[in-house]
Order: structure tokens, then sequence, then C-alpha cells
């Protein structure tokens, strides 16, 4: 699923292309790509129709596209979501959900999701903070996001240090990729309880989950397969700078010993076993 990353290399090509322009169509191909817009298709596309574009803003791993009517278009890429530029008569992707028009028969706005996990919506009065993610936290490359209070707040919880990094609550737009980047880097095994670290090393976890997170940014995010893509359609390149996640017996690039693999939330995670050995202090219940 596209984390931070990947949501924000969207959110930079949707500016570029997207603000100030007005809305004259939207075509729904699939009504399970707005099915979180409770009016339904006919009611988002009428609702859409003749409104400008005149920002669009990220909260952790949703976007939103504020609109001159005070409103605002809510975007979740789900697990296969794409949100592609595309000229106007190009061939249909065979997975397009949702067409967009503008008015100046500039490139229209295509939302095309496989798996259809993804899905857009319209947020009544939602232009500066839709109500439907008001719950989740800011994430660390946001400006006013608390170093001191995101420290406290995790050593109050009774949890493990990765359960923790995955919590939208208290954190946004870190996934699993970039949590087991960041805690190779931090020396840390996801295991470790939360309120066993200290201020100072969760500081410095922190510190390497901002630049995991920002140093995947300025490559286009991580792409595994063709489902990530950028505005452009382009793959990003982070993937070749991972240390552990995918790497599975492959060699750990500060001292050797082979990448392990364990189960986690019904997916994997990813450690060195030398450099993140399991924590000898066990969860408090």
């Amino acid at each position: 699923m596209p984390e931070l990353p990947e949501v924000e290399t969207v959110r930079q090509g949707l500016a570029q292309w997207v603000v100030g322009r007005r809305i004259t169509a939207v075509e729904v191909r699939h009504p399970r790509a707005v099915r979180r817009h409770e009016p339904g298709a006919a009611h988002f596309a009428d609702v859409l129709s003749d409104r400008t574009v005149t920002d669009v803003r990220r909260r952790g791993k949703y976007l939103w596209l504020p609109l001159d009517s005070g409103d605002a278009l809510i975007g979740h890429l789900g697990m296969s979501g794409q949100l592609l530029l595309q000229p106007v008569g190009a061939a249909d992707e065979l997975h397009l959900r949702v067409r967009f028009r503008f008015a100046d028969d500039g490139p229209e706005l295509r939302f095309v999701d496989q798996r259809t996990f993804g899905g857009l919506s319209v947020s009544d009065g939602g232009a500066e903070l839709p109500a439907e993610i008001a719950h989740i936290a800011r994430d660390p490359m946001d400006p006013e996001f608390s170093d001191a209070g995101f420290v406290a707040a995790l050593r109050r919880r009774r949890t493990e240090v990765k359960r923790a990094l995955l919590d939208q609550t208290l954190i946004s737009g870190v996934g699993n990729i970039y949590a087991d980047e960041a805690l190779w880097r931090a020396k840390l095994h996801g295991t470790r309880p939360t309120d066993a670290l200290t201020g100072p090393a969760a500081l410095r976890l922190l510190g390497h989950v901002r630049d995991v997170l920002g140093e995947a940014i300025k490559q286009g995010g991580t792409s595994f397969d063709e489902l990530y893509v950028d505005v452009n359609g382009e793959s990003g390149y982070f993937d070749r700078s991972l240390n552990a996640y995918g790497r599975e017996g492959e060699p750990c690039r500060r001292c050797g010993t082979p990448i392990r693999r364990e189960a986690f939330m019904n997916r994997s995670s990813y450690s060195c076993p030398r450099c993140q050995p399991r924590p000898r202090v066990a969860l408090r219940g």
C-alpha cells in the first residue's frame, strides 16, 4: 500500500497540474470508486461540476483537493489506486474508475484502481481539513508536527514500537516499508516495548523516520510493481536504497549478517539479527 512518500509524490504532481483548473465534467465508471461518498455517484459528479481546484493537500496517506466552493475532494489510493494525468482522447486504462475533465481542455485527471480498495469522496465544507480525516495525526514532515508531543505519547503507549509507528492516530504516513527502514537505522527491533524506550532513543527513532521519508520523497517513493506510479505514470526508485525491507537472506549493509524476515500482523518484518536483537524486556501488561 502506498505510504507517505508515494502519496506526497502524487500530491506534488497534482499541485503542478490541477491547481487553478475548473472541472467541467466528472464521469464515474465504477460506483465502488466513490462508495465513501454516501449521496452516491450522481451527486458526486454534480457537486464537483463547475468547481475550481484551489490547492492539493495531504494528511498522512490521504489527499484532499480544496475547491472554490469550500468543499474538498478526498482521495485514498488504497493498494493499487493511481491518479494519472492523460491527454484528452488518450485510450482508457483497463481499470479506469473516475474521469475528470477541465474547462481548458488540457490533460484530464483519471482515477485508476485495479483492486478498487481506494476511493474518492467529497467533504462538505472540508476545504481547510475534511472532518473525515481530522482524526489522523500529523506526519513528521508537517511543519506543525510536535516532536516532543510524539515522544511523550509514544512512551505512554503499552505496545511494541513498530505497531506504534503504524498507528495513524499517533504518527501518520508511516507504513510497513518505512517502519522497517527506520527501525534498521535506529538499531531497534520492532517488538521493543514503547514504554521501555528512553526519551532520547525515541527522539532518535523519530529522526530516522523523518530521514527515511524525506529521502524516499526525493526519489519518488518506492515501486515494487507497476501499481504505484506518479501522476505521469513513472515509478519511484527508493527500492534501490532499502536496507531491510524485502531483503531476506541478503547481507546487512552495516554488519554483513543475513537479513531475517518475521511474521507481523499478516505481513512481514525485516531486520538484522545482529544489529537489531530481539528485546530482553517483555511488553508490560
